[in-house]
């Protein structure tokens, strides 16, 4: 018995087995476009930098705003900045009410601790109470580095560190004090410094006398 399969079966037959085969390629190229990876994103954003506020103001920017503790001859342990200048007070700023401004040239002689756009707090050194650091706003609109409340400032008389010819000095715009770490200012002038040779001692003693009186008498 032979088995002969009509050709329009046969067609029939085919064109389902083609097309299910059609759409398997096509699935299988659609899979496998779809599992392209796409290229890394990199980004290009720079990190931020972070803030310089670490203590001890090792930068020249943040010098001026830094305080902290250091022994000045004659006056003992004082607030100074940075750079090691010794930081003063006004005595009519108590309270933090500011009076030394560049209208009147106060500013010119007496350098105020401002704070420089971006920064809203001084940083504390060595031997300082962090606690005590503050800010005011002065008449022209500069934020101010306070410490126990006074405005602080330099004077341009010290040459360097370890100087403080500003203590006791009182001008126009008023006194001027240092101030200690505990806040409170130093109302001490600076002690004088001691003569550095003594005085020297006689070099000869007096003469004695080289004659002695004659006794008289007449002789017989």
């Amino acid at each position: 018995m032979s088995f002969f399969v009509r050709p329009n079966r046969a067609r029939a037959i085919a064109f389902p087995i083609l097309a299910v085969a059609g759409a398997s390629v096509l699935f299988a190229a659609c899979g496998s476009s779809s599992k392209t990876s796409a290229p890394p994103v990199t980004s290009t954003a720079t990190p931020a930098a972070a803030p310089a506020t670490t203590a001890g103001g090792s930068s020249a920017s943040n010098a001026s705003v830094t305080v902290k503790a250091a022994n000045v001859p004659g006056l003992g342990l004082v607030l100074v900045n940075g750079s090691g200048h010794t930081l003063y007070v006004l005595a009519s700023e108590k309270g933090g009410k500011v009076t030394c401004t560049s209208s009147g040239g106060c500013t010119a002689i007496w350098p105020p601790a401002a704070l420089p756009s971006g920064m809203s707090r001084g940083i504390a050194g060595s031997g300082v109470q962090a606690s005590l650091l503050g800010t005011v706003k002065s008449p022209a609109g500069d934020t101010r580095l306070t410490y126990g409340g006074w405005p602080l400032y330099t004077f341009v008389g010290d040459n360097g560190s370890g100087t403080a010819k500003g203590q006791g000095v009182k001008d126009s715009f008023g006194v001027w004090w240092v101030l200690s770490p505990s806040g409170a200012p130093i109302t001490t002038a600076s002690a004088p410094s001691a003569p550095t040779t003594a005085p020297s001692a006689p070099t000869t003693a007096p003469s004695s006398p080289t004659t002695t009186p004659q006794s008289g008498g007449a002789g017989f």
